[in-house]
């Protein structure tokens, strides 16, 4: 039966989300300890997990549809109309509550993905505020011979070279 067949892609895909708010809360921990020089590995590891959903759904979708057409619903229903389609059985209990956790899990996954952004952009701003800093007139530079430079111009070459 396909509704087996549905039930294990839906066991999977919680668990890619599972995978997915470790990765997340992995990524914000790097973040908050200033560790920026590992979150380009961090971020590449959430979009692995992310293309992982992705094929994930898809495959539970043509799975979804085919138990639909044997429950004589829409081919398009979603999983909480195929929970209230179930025939006489456990099935539309277990729809339910892989409905409740997916729903749950996604809850999560937003609110850390809310988090990292606003962490993000802190650093962000703090690092613009940092180049401006050293940017601006009162930065200390030097001459070629290795002394303070008398000008508040800024100079990466020596103008004798």
């Amino acid at each position: 039966m396909a509704i087996h067949d549905l039930s294990a892609q839906l066991w999977h895909e919680r668990e890619l989300l599972d995978l997915l708010t470790f990765k997340l809360e992995e990524e914000q921990l790097i973040l908050t300890a200033g560790k920026t020089r590992w979150l380009s590995h961090a971020t590449r590891e959430v979009e692995q997990v992310l293309e992982r959903l992705a094929s994930a759904g898809l495959a539970r979708a043509v799975t979804a549809a085919a138990v639909a057409l044997e429950w004589g619903l829409p081919e398009e229903a979603t999983l909480r109309e195929l929970a209230a389609g179930a025939p006489d059985g456990p099935w539309g209990e277990i729809l339910v509550a892989h409905l409740k956790a997916l729903t749950e899990q996604t809850a999560i996954i937003r609110q850390l993905r809310d988090a990292n952004t606003q962490f993000l952009r802190a650093a962000s701003r703090s690092t613009q505020e940092t180049l401006a800093d050293v940017t601006s007139s009162t930065a200390k530079t030097y001459d070629a011979r290795g002394r303070a430079a008398g000008s508040t111009e800024s100079r990466l070459f020596a103008r004798d070279l």
